[in-house]
């Protein structure tokens, strides 16, 4: 199993996030001192929660919220010595929320193809369980992918995240590339964004374009939130354009990137934040 840590220094939002590992500054007065008499929030200091998030030490903690660059629930911080509860607050850095709570895992796998998305397989076909093995207990798969397609696919611990991302009401947009046979039509975009008529239902894409091509063959950027079966692949065969090799290449805001085949990566703090924001978590 291939694993991939990214590099945890940026702080934007297409960044690769904070470091989990940064050094801790040692406690000194202000994180020791009372809170305000009229914050009777329990939980612990907001500094103390974001240093061991890996987002920086407690005293540039405390520079980022006289900055005005730290939020909770929504509202800026205004005052040093917030207490936080960790699992239940809504914490954001320069406008971008973060996942703080260190019980909920969820990684990105490049999909080979030729793996069936499950856990295990009576069959003993390779399986995405196979790949992440005893990474983190209780992890399940976000969604499928069919055994010949490849590219990304979320693996986590948080059920309600899983169920949420996974579910069609809530419009979470997929990014695939299909490398495809055949010319394409000039208006095959409008007419994918209108919407045709499949077998079990009319569907449409958010939207289409065409990324290369060469010696007949082409390849397209297909983006849609729909989660019906082989539905890509469905799509571009009844417009006439069969598909040779299909890859999804983003979940909502998460990208495949330069991830190798068969790898895995921890997505950062940030990354998960901005799954949960868009799924109103």
């Amino acid at each position: 199993m291939n694993t991939a840590t990214p590099n945890d220094e940026s702080t934007s939002a297409a960044g690769e996030g904070w470091s989990e590992d940064m050094e801790l500054a040692p406690a000194h007065p202000g994180d020791r001192a009372p809170s305000d008499a009229g914050d009777d929030r329990q939980g612990e200091r907001l500094q103390k929660v974001l240093a061991r998030a890996g987002v920086a030490s407690r005293r540039v903690v405390e520079e980022m919220i006289d900055e005005g660059r730290i939020s909770v629930n929504g509202a800026l911080v205004q005052v040093q010595g917030m207490r936080v509860d960790a699992q239940k607050d809504k914490i954001a850095v320069d406008g971008v929320r973060l996942e703080i709570r260190d019980d909920r895992v969820t990684y990105a796998i490049n999909k080979p193809s030729g793996v069936i998305t499950a856990m295990s397989d009576d069959r003993n076909r390779p399986t995405i369980g196979d790949m992440v093995g005893d990474l983190a207990p209780g992890l399940v798969h976000v969604g499928r992918l069919d055994q010949d397609t490849e590219g990304l696919l979320l693996v986590t611990n948080d059920g309600e995240l899983a169920h949420r991302l996974a579910h069609p009401s809530y419009g979470v947009r997929k990014t695939y590339l299909a490398q495809v046979s055949g010319k394409v039509p000039r208006d095959l975009a409008r007419r994918l964004r209108s919407g045709v008529e499949l077998d079990d239902g009319p569907v449409k894409v958010d939207s289409f374009r065409v990324v290369d091509t060469h010696a007949g063959q082409s390849v397209v950027e297909v983006v849609l939130h729909e989660g019906r079966k082989h539905i890509v692949r469905r799509l571009l065969a009844h417009v006439g354009l069969p598909v040779s090799r299909l890859t999804r290449t983003a979940v909502g805001p998460v990208e495949l990137q330069r991830m190798r085949t068969g790898s895995i990566r921890k997505l950062t703090r940030q990354e998960v934040g901005s799954l949960e924001e868009l799924v109103g978590l």
